[in-house]
């Protein structure tokens, strides 16, 4: 594309103002169309870098979330340096405890193989654990990312390098012809580009025929009192088989989460919330004596495989960065630097291959 070229890119969480940002950078000319701003699923989000702790299976899916956490320095430096708003960034490593396993299950040959604790080591490394936990993994790779935080920054940073916000704007229909999009229909009326970005998230199947469903998250967090926050509980991540737990440098801890299945049903349950603070004590005991802060949900945008939709679609001018379900903020970074290559530059990394669309259409 040449410069000036006009992009609308549709979403305006942290995908779509990534991605706006990259090409801006490159030289075109674009606008974000956001629903509500408010409601963008990085909220709600926890922030983790965690590929390794989620135990993501070698493949495509891993080899993209790897690459996504190498480039989150760098990223989040020229992003900060834009925006001049801080994220929130944290390496601080995380911590998944077991109450399964005693002894490490993995092959010394695993390249990816982290440091195993065995029940004496992880209660000496991390104090404070449920008497439950008899042994786990420590990833010192991996790390955290204050979701609102970036947020913030992202959206600072669109506005800073030129990128049009319109907040309020809900795209209602999208007209094509001849195989490309024409025009977007929205409640401001119709608004026309040259290219057309999809990322937004779980409503993306309200706009087209892709297969992708809320998964709906509860959260809830907890707040270390003033006295206790320069010697804080938690250094690190928590990343358990019913819950993980995420301190933030400014004393608040993070809890989550719930997936549920009920559609964009709202509010935070009683039974939602009773299940994240039974399993956060298990877990950690020592949150029983935090104040409880704040209780949120949002929506995971889950596809059938909980795979990403990223690449063409169908239309010529349409491109797709969606479905990220529970690794959006991971997958931001290197999300938008494929859409912006591919948009641009017309080049398409090996790494977009397995998570196209037409994986879903019948044989």
């Amino acid at each position: 594309m040449q410069p000036g070229s006009e992009i609308i890119v549709i979403g305006g969480g942290t995908i779509g103002l990534a991605t706006a940002i990259e090409l801006r950078l490159l030289g075109a000319a674009v606008t974000i169309l956001c629903k509500d701003f408010k409601s963008a699923a990085a909220h709600a989000a926890a922030g983790m870098l965690a590929p390794q702790a989620e135990r993501i299976e070698p493949g495509a899916m891993l080899d993209l979330c790897l690459a996504s956490r190498d480039l989150y320095p760098e990223w989040i430096g020229k992003i900060e340096s834009i925006s001049g708003v801080d994220s929130g960034y944290w390496p601080c490593g995380i911590l998944a405890p077991s109450y399964t396993q005693s002894e490490s299950p993995r092959s010394t040959t695993d390249p990816l193989a982290a440091e195993w604790l065995d029940t004496p080591s992880i209660h000496r490394y991390q104090s404070g654990l449920g008497e439950s936990v008899l042994g786990g993994y420590w990833y010192p790779a991996e790390g955290q990312v204050d979701n609102r935080a970036l947020m913030r920054s992202l959206y600072v940073a669109a506005q800073a390098v030129g990128a049009n916000f319109l907040d309020g704007v809900e795209v209602t229909n999208i007209h094509y012809t001849r195989g490309r999009v024409r025009y977007l229909e929205t409640n401001r009326g119709q608004i026309s580009a040259q290219h057309y970005i999809l990322a937004t998230g779980a409503w993306s199947q309200q706009l087209i025929p892709i297969p992708i469903v809320p998964r709906k998250g509860q959260m809830l967090s907890v707040v270390v009192p003033p006295q206790q926050r320069d010697n804080l509980p938690l250094q690190r991540v928590l990343f358990g088989e019913e819950i993980y737990i995420v301190p933030r440098q400014d004393g608040r801890i993070i809890v989550g989460a719930t997936s549920e299945d009920v559609g964009f049903a709202p509010h935070n349950t009683l039974q939602g919330v009773k299940q994240l603070m039974t399993n956060a004590m298990r877990l950690f005991p020592p949150l029983q004596n935090c104040p409880l802060h704040e209780t949120w949900w949002g929506y995971r945008p889950a596809t059938p495989d909980e795979l990403p939709i990223l690449g063409r679609s169908s239309a010529a001018n349409l491109t797709l960065a969606t479905g990220h379900y529970r690794n959006g903020i991971l997958l931001t970074p290197i999300t938008a630097k494929l859409i912006a290559d591919l948009v641009w530059h017309k080049q398409a990394d090996n790494l977009l291959a397995a998570f196209s669309w037409q994986r879903f259409e019948p044989c």
